[in-house]
């Protein structure tokens, strides 16, 4: 295992400083945090940097490679995936890297960029912003940089950090990212800049810039707000950034992708528009936008010619989701559970009325029975619409007993008389939707029960650390 760390550590050294030669995109330090595979050019004087997915490789950005090198290095790269049976995903590139390389590309979103040296310019036009900020500092919030010795493994400075990260991953719409979101802001804590927000004591916010070699920059990877924290927090944290970065003489400083937001794909569009409730695009947009960047640079999803743009982002898709899809989905709904419950709501009540309405020889024992599920089914319907209206723990409980009642009793049921009077193919399709639908529900409340247990014991952790 020693030997193994070695090499790997061997390894990051050698990409840092190819880094520090040749890096000019804003995300080109991310490929030193964990998760990521390095394939290395025949010279020496270059790499990439990738996730594996099912059939593809997706890179994490652009190639670190001298700009004249790049069409070299790209062809190299998809010639030796090629011949190990993996597609490329060019992910997170540059207009100028689609046109130098004749890749094929998708456009994904746009990229907002300041110069640090203008930062009080934007200030003195920008009333808005300066009233965000007065209010955080009127409510008592102060900025700080953290040095790098502050937050070695085990500190008390490192335990609140942690804290707060799972804090604020916990009041996210979904599930936690993978990829290139992925919050892991202590690799190479010496080349980083550490802000926090402390209000009384007490932290509340976060931001963490990694450096763009080339362009003497900074990219601030993440920023993080406490749930409880006033407004103006983050806009606060963002402005000691810019003047740490000025002060230096910093010319570059960005807050990255903006994702399908500016001249994007109708399919693209779509996806944006009905995902909304789970990620708040235009919200991300917005608040950059509020930070009067200079420029917005169009980012992109390069891929070989001839290629399907829609494969192409399935790929990138499976990168950021490493479970599946389809797990993530699920793991989405318990994060929106709210979200969640309404939709079983909506679904349970045209499956009520129909239940009222059937034929009771063919699908209950009696009209008793029949009467009692119907009555049963109206009062669920009441209790989820009650949690959606206002979430409580008690209450929550309650439908995660009466939904796992009803699972078992349907199951009873078909076992005990639908197994015998259905005969059609519909029939035994909605035997299976009865037994089925219940079961999922019941699922659902016991899974969300599981993950509010583990977060109060987890806060109960740190708060005993502390």
């Amino acid at each position: 295992m020693g030997r193994v760390n070695d090499a790997s550590q061997l390894q990051l050294a050698r990409v840092l400083r190819l880094l520090k030669r040749h890096a000019a995109q804003p995300t080109s330090f991310q490929i030193l945090e964990p998760g990521y595979h390095y394939w290395f050019h025949a010279s020496g004087d270059a790499c990439v940097a990738y996730a594996k997915v099912l059939g593809a490789r997706i890179t994490v950005g652009e190639p670190v490679a001298a700009a004249e090198a790049m069409p070299e290095v790209v062809q190299a790269f998809v010639q030796d995936s090629e011949r190990v049976g993996r597609r490329v995903r060019f992910f997170h590139v540059s207009e100028e890297f689609v046109r130098r390389t004749g890749l094929a590309a998708t456009h994904v979103g746009e990229q907002p960029e300041w110069d640090p040296t203008e930062w009080q310019n934007t200030l003195d036009n920008a009333r808005g912003l300066r009233e965000q900020l007065r209010r955080a500092r009127n409510k008592g919030v102060s900025t700080r940089t953290l040095a790098t010795t502050a937050i070695i493994e085990g500190s008390p400075e490192r335990l609140r950090l942690d804290a707060l990260i799972r804090r604020w991953l916990a009041s996210r719409g979904m599930h936690e990212l993978k990829f290139m979101v992925l919050v892991h802001p202590f690799s190479f804590p010496e080349e980083r800049r550490y802000i926090i927000a402390e209000r009384a004591g007490e932290l509340v916010g976060l931001a963490v810039a990694v450096p763009v070699y080339a362009l003497k920059g900074w990219f601030v990877e993440d920023l993080l707000r406490d749930p409880s924290a006033p407004n103006g927090t983050a806009e606060l944290l963002v402005d000691a950034m810019m003047r740490s970065f000025a002060q230096e003489g910093g010319r570059y400083a960005t807050l990255g992708l903006s994702p399908l937001t500016g001249d994007v794909s109708p399919l693209l569009a779509f996806t944006r528009d009905t995902t909304a409730r789970l990620y708040n695009f235009g919200g991300v947009r917005a608040f950059k936008e509020k930070l009067r960047p200079q420029t917005w640079q169009p980012v992109y999803l390069a891929y070989p010619q001839g290629e399907l743009g829609p494969l192409a982002l399935r790929d990138v898709l499976a990168a950021f989701a490493p479970g599946g899809l389809v797990r993530f989905a699920l793991n989405t709904l318990i994060h929106q559970r709210t979200l969640a419950t309404a939709l079983l709501a909506i679904l349970l009540v045209p499956w009520t009325v129909a239940l009222a309405l059937v034929d009771t020889g063919k699908w209950f024992p009696s009209a008793g029975v029949q009467y009692a599920w119907t009555i049963f089914d109206v009062g669920l319907i009441a209790l989820l619409f009650a949690l959606v209206r206002r979430w409580r723990p008690k209450l929550a409980v309650l439908a995660m007993w009466l939904t796992t009642a009803d699972a078992v009793l349907t199951l009873l049921q078909a076992l005990w008389w639908n197994v015998f009077t259905a005969r059609t193919a519909l029939e035994w399709a909605l035997v299976a939707l009865g037994v089925t639908g219940p079961l999922l529900a019941a699922v659902f409340f016991w899974t969300t029960r599981l993950v509010s247990l583990r977060t109060r014991m987890a806060r109960m952790a740190v708060e005993g650390a502390a």
